[in-house]
């Protein structure tokens, strides 16, 4: 199973939203995932225990000099499953 985590700049409404979404897609793409939510300052600090961290794109930049094990995912539309679903798919092996 994957643990993911949806960062936002507070960690309170678009983190929560992403979470669903990510949800969503993970659900669609029969992937197992333990999402959690939290703030960009949080994640930076726990982002080596997940194995995805998915944040809006001009994020990313925060988590430089993290472990390499940890994935990155940058969004330019915090709400697009479309999108969501496409760096999915970019970034991770999925099961056949």
């Amino acid at each position: 199973m994957l643990k993911v985590v949806a960062a936002c700049g507070n960690g309170m409404g678009s983190s929560q939203i992403i979470k669903m979404k990510i949800a969503k897609v993970f659900k669609k793409l029969n992937i197992e995932a333990d999402i959690h939510h939290m703030s960009v300052g949080e994640a930076k600090s726990a982002a080596n225990g997940f194995d995805v961290v998915f944040c809006g794109a001009t994020l990313v930049e925060n988590f430089s000099g993290r472990n390499k094990k940890t994935i990155i995912i940058g969004l330019v539309n915090l709400l697009s499953e479309t999108e969501i679903e496409a760096k999915i798919r970019e970034h991770l092996t999925l099961p056949e």
